[in-house]
């Protein structure tokens, strides 16, 4: 770094506010420029974008470090001349660069003494804009708090940063930061606005040196007149371009200056009738854009794995919703054989689901009895005293598939089921039913309608039967009920105290449910036991992990949605009373 003392920027004017010898050089002293608080204002086109242009080529001149924020795309013209990194949001910029970057732009700009212009014009998001340059300014703050290192920050329109009315974001709270603790740590800023007025004074106020270039509207030379001189004021309207009036720390009055002229490219200049021709710009070095690059590669590896562990989770999660479905089906079929079994047996003459085999045996022997008949006056054969002979000993008919009607239909349902896993009945099963499954090949379809016809046929006769007394129907036995029932009764004790919980409670997590039948809480147990409700349909999932009581909704699903409300209410209530209320998590 030279060891530069002073830059000269301007020559002193004459007229209204100005030096007796206007010519002379105006220099300011480096220090004082690079850790100060500077303010450059000035109307459209009346200068200032010129005047910190010239500063930013004077301090690269001598080697000296400095971060240009641009907000119109008006600095590149630097590069004409100077090797100088520009970076922003599209393909003009050596690179493009988001807020994972802010940490290496200040790195570069600190500690490697990388001059750079951070372009946010080119960002279509001004929140995205908003946000990098919050991150760059923490960033350089952190960390010339540790290099102790003179620096310059320069921030066009300032007052959209820091404005004077209105809510101050993150990054303008950041920059009156940098503005009143800067300066200790070698950290200097310079705003650049049109409209002073616009600025925050606080800002203003505490300036070291300040610029007041052309200005016009009535608000904007009232700030003139408060901070210089109504005689000022007057006269800031009459500058010509490039003309300012210089108010300093380290100069005893305000002078009336003309600042040179910049020596690169002017990108900000009005477009005009002349062509257009844009000079070659120099290149940064490959090295430092790498350095970024790996940043932006790292990111894109970034998002490009989560992206991949998204579509992964989506996969699973389909898969997890198909084997649910799998196993909701499998539970369908379970039930659907099981309602198939009790339709079966519900056939057979007298048959009571409350009552045990002994007792159906019993009641059989005893009508034919009372009619005068033998009790093996339907059967021939040894296998039906046998069943008899077991009968009378409490046990369950030796053969209850011998003898036609229930016994044909279970042999041709058994048949069918053999043939589904790959089997057949054997000849003595054949041979007791007096036949084959029809013909059918074990067929499962066919031995299935065999056995429906079996005791379809059984039925009618038993119901034409004169020595067959005729059973009036079980309200009470509703399949529904007697399925329900029965599952919840399978269930361990504590399981039934969680379903009583969420009838209770309402909405409710697992662990919570657990805990109030009596569990210990833990995680693993309790939706153990909570998945077991879940898959039998008594409860079901209502966000944010609470499940809730469906009991209802599962009677009117089990009974095809056929019942009205009063029905469906009295199914629910009889299931509560035999197999919830006696579990209530109270016990």
């Amino acid at each position: 770094m030279a060891e530069t003392e002073h830059i000269t920027v301007a020559d002193t004017s004459s007229g209204p506010g100005g030096a007796e010898e206007p010519g002379q050089s105006v220099d300011v002293p480096v220090v004082e420029l690079l850790t100060g608080r500077g303010f450059i204002t000035g109307k459209s086109g009346s200068g200032k974008s010129n005047t910190a242009s010239v500063v930013a080529e004077k301090l690269l001149d001598n080697g000296f470090g400095l971060l240009i924020v641009d907000i119109d795309g008006e600095y590149y013209g630097l590069k004409e001349e100077y090797e100088i990194l520009h970076v922003g949001g599209d393909e003009e910029c050596d690179i493009q660069v988001t807020e994972e970057h802010a940490g290496k732009i200040a790195s570069l700009a600190l500690e490697q003494n990388v001059p750079i212009i951070l372009d946010v014009s080119s960002f279509l998001d001004e929140s995205e804009a908003e946000t990098l340059l919050t991150e760059v300014a923490k960033q350089l703050f952190a960390k010339a708090k540790k290099q102790k290192q003179p620096f310059l920050l320069l921030v066009e329109e300032c007052h959209e940063w820091i404005p004077e009315k209105g809510g101050m974001g993150e990054v303008g709270k950041m920059l009156i930061k940098i503005g009143k603790r800067g300066r200790k740590h070698g950290l200097g800023i310079v705003g650049i606005s049109q409209r002073p007025a616009d600025v925050k004074k606080d800002y203003i106020t505490q300036c070291d040196w300040l610029v007041w270039h052309r200005l016009t509207w009535n608000n904007d030379t009232k700030v003139v007149g408060r901070i210089l001189d109504t005689n000022y004021a007057d006269a800031v309207e009459d500058l010509n371009d490039g003309e300012a009036f210089m108010m300093t720390d380290w100069a005893e009055s305000v002078r009336r200056v003309q600042f040179h002229r910049k020596q690169t490219f002017d990108a900000g200049a009005t477009p005009g009738l002349d062509d257009f021709e844009r000079p070659e710009l120099k290149s940064v070095s490959d090295d430092l854009v790498s350095e970024l690059e790996t940043i932006s590669e790292e990111k894109q590896a970034t998002e490009n794995r989560i992206k991949d562990l998204r579509e992964e989770l989506d996969k699973k999660n389909s898969r997890i919703a198909e084997l649910e479905t799998e196993l909701q089906d499998a539970r369908d079929l379970q039930r659907m054989a099981e309602q198939f079994t009790d339709a079966l047996v519900g056939h057979v003459e007298g048959y009571n689901p409350g009552r045990t085999a002994q007792e159906e045996m019993r009641r059989h022997r005893e009508r034919f009895v009372t009619n005068g008949d033998a009790p093996d006056a339907r059967h021939d054969g040894d296998s039906d005293s046998k069943a008899d002979e077991n009968s009378d000993e409490g046990g369950e008919p030796a053969d209850a598939t011998s003898g036609g009607g229930f016994g044909d239909a279970f042999s041709a349902f058994a048949a069918g089921g053999a043939a589904m896993n790959g089997g057949s009945p054997d000849e003595s099963d054949a041979s007791a039913n007096g036949s084959t499954t029809n013909g059918s090949g074990g067929d499962p379809d066919e031995a299935l309608a065999a056995a429906i016809a079996a005791v379809e046929d059984d039925a009618t006769e038993q119901n034409t039967s004169p020595d067959v007394d005729e059973v009036e129907p079980d309200d009470e036995a509703n399949p529904v009920v007697t399925d329900i029932v029965a599952d919840i009764d399978a269930m361990a004790e504590k399981t039934r105290r969680m379903l009583s919980y969420y009838r209770a409670q309402g909405p409710g997590t697992p662990l919570n449910a657990h805990f109030s039948a009596g569990g210990s809480g833990d995680r693993t147990s309790a939706y153990a036991r909570n998945r077991t409700l879940r898959l039998r349909g008594l409860i079901e999932h209502v966000g944010r992990g609470k499940y809730d009581y469906r009991l209802r909704d599962l009677v009117d699903e089990e009974s095809d949605a056929r019942l009205d409300e009063d029905e469906r209410e009295e199914l629910a209530s009889r299931i509560e009373r035999e197999a919830v209320d006696g579990h209530s998590t109270s016990q």
